[in-house]
């Protein structure tokens, strides 16, 4: 899933008088002198019209087409393919890579050159829903790198994390292959599987998720209220209804009584450039800067918030590695005007918008168009925003995923198991050591895993006992989340 704003093109056009201006000249011609000029000019035009056809060649004739002498080498190449490649060319698959090839030339990874299909897919991203795994990537270096998983998604419960490089996708690799086409791969229909080779790590060895594809809602703001009125909302993209969704949700809480704020902006790879502004502008007091854009060879521009509602409760913002563009003006803005204290980890650092065009043909062009900056007139391309407050995560939050369909038993020795008794010993269950050796501790341990959820209590670790193992887990991160009750205590102070 990249941040763009559609330009506005304006034609002006100039609308011709229906009265002659006083320096515009006339000159009468009697009649049959005005036709003989036309016959002659007629004439003249067939004349090079038909020396063109018979010794130019057939560039020639396209009247009106400016020579362009930097393209020489491109109609070169085009022509000698055409005609005197070993079999017929693929016409459309020829423009498609030598446009996707100018645009790859550029080394930026958020422009990219979407064919109809892929246009297509790019606009169902931002829509109401689409099918897939649910994972935002993006062409990092050669290699497909998750920026973040989409929440409740096929690729969170599999155990995707922002920073995996996808490798292989069903066994092909996809290693110097663009984002627009990695998507093409891994996307699919609903009830379809797909194995990823993922490499999490320079050190650690490939390992391979089979993720089976969903319908994907873009359901983007997750409300709720804990302890003491401290509302938490999490934004998972900034999509087309993101700012309704926001507001509903936030007219529910305030009638429940909300006291303090949480937003958290953890693992949003971005979205919409119009979406983050509206919910910027919730925080921000009218006149104060939301961000600022600068275009090529341009001062920048200044963007200020609004007049209009505004969030009148003390807030906190949460950021991780996988807050990412949106994400990252949201906070910049909340920090930097809105005084708003920052928790967790440095953001993913995207400071550039990009623009989405639509060809002639429906393909699509999507490129960078400019810098945008802080309030501050801070650049933090691939820098990141630092948070006010560091929490790390807990380490069990990035144990590997494990394979359901793998049996364990006693005697396994694998980086499995170990992965296996660090989640036993982080939900509550003793494993005994943890080596890495299927051990009689760890048929204890998994027994009792199996009990706790009205299992068989065989002793191996295997299909429902894996995914039992891996949900415990998901929720002892999501209960005991040190970034979360760390924001919610600086809002508590801030009520008192």
């Amino acid at each position: 899933m990249s941040d763009y704003n559609e330009d506005t093109k304006e034609v002006i056009e100039n609308d011709p008088s229906d009265s002659p201006s006083p320096a515009t000249k006339y000159i009468r011609l009697k009649p049959f002198v005005f036709l003989m000029i036309i016959f002659a000019l007629i004439l003249s035009t067939a004349g090079i019209t038909i020396f063109a056809l018979t010794f130019g060649d057939e560039k020639v004739v396209e009247v009106g087409a400016p020579e362009r002498r930097e393209f020489e080498k491109l109609y070169q190449v085009y022509d000698e393919l055409k005609a005197n490649y070993y079999s017929d060319i693929d016409q459309p698959a020829i423009v498609n890579g030598a446009i996707n090839g100018m645009i790859e030339a550029l080394g930026d990874p958020y422009s990219d050159y979407m064919n109809q299909e892929e246009a297509a897919q790019f606009n169902e991203s931002i829509s109401s829903s689409f099918q897939g795994i649910g994972a935002e990537i993006q062409e990092r270096g050669g290699f497909i790198t998750v920026v973040s998983p989409i929440k409740n998604s096929p690729a969170e419960k599999a155990g995707l994390l922002p920073n995996d490089q996808i490798i292989e996708v069903d066994g092909e690799s996809i290693v110097g292959m663009g984002a627009s086409e990695a998507v093409m791969l891994i996307r699919g229909e609903k009830g379809s599987a797909v194995t990823l080779t993922i490499q999490r790590g320079k050190n650690s060895e490939p390992m391979e998720l089979k993720i089976i594809r969903d319908e994907i809602p873009i359901e983007t703001v997750y409300p709720e209220m804990l302890e003491g009125k401290i509302a938490h909302i999490q934004i998972t993209s900034f999509s087309e209804h993101t700012y309704e969704e926001l507001v509903t949700a936030l007219d529910d809480l305030k009638s429940q009584g909300m006291k303090g704020l949480i937003i958290d902006v953890r693992q949003n790879p971005g979205g919409l450039l119009n979406s983050a502004v509206d919910i910027s502008n919730l925080f921000v007091e009218e006149g104060k800067a939301l961000f600022q854009t600068q275009e090529k060879d341009q001062e920048p521009t200044i963007y200020s918030a609004t007049s209009g509602e505004k969030i009148q409760v003390p807030v906190t913002l949460l950021i991780d590695g996988g807050s990412a563009s949106a994400s990252e003006i949201l906070a910049s803005a909340m920090r930097e005007s809105a005084g708003t204290k920052l928790v967790g980890l440095k953001s993913f650092g995207k400071g550039t918008v990009q623009t989405a065009d639509e060809l002639s043909d429906g393909s699509n062009m999507k490129f960078t168009t400019a810098k945008w900056l802080t309030p501050e007139g801070n650049w933090i391309h691939e820098k990141g925003i630092v948070p006010d407050v560091e929490v790390e995560y807990p380490a069990y939050s990035q144990l590997p995923y494990l394979d359901p369909s793998l049996e364990w038993k006693e005697g396994s020795l694998s980086e499995q198991v170990k992965a296996a008794e660090e989640m036993l010993a982080a939900v509550g269950i003793n494993p005994g050591k943890i080596d890495g050796l299927y051990d009689q501790d760890t048929i204890t341990a998994v027994k009792t895993l199996q009990k706790e959820n009205e299992l068989k209590e065989t002793g191996v670790l295997i299909d429902e006992t894996t995914f039992a193992l891996m949900d415990a887990l998901r929720e002892k991160i999501k209960t005991d989340d040190p970034q979360l009750l760390k924001a919610k205590e600086i809002v508590e102070k801030e009520i008192k």
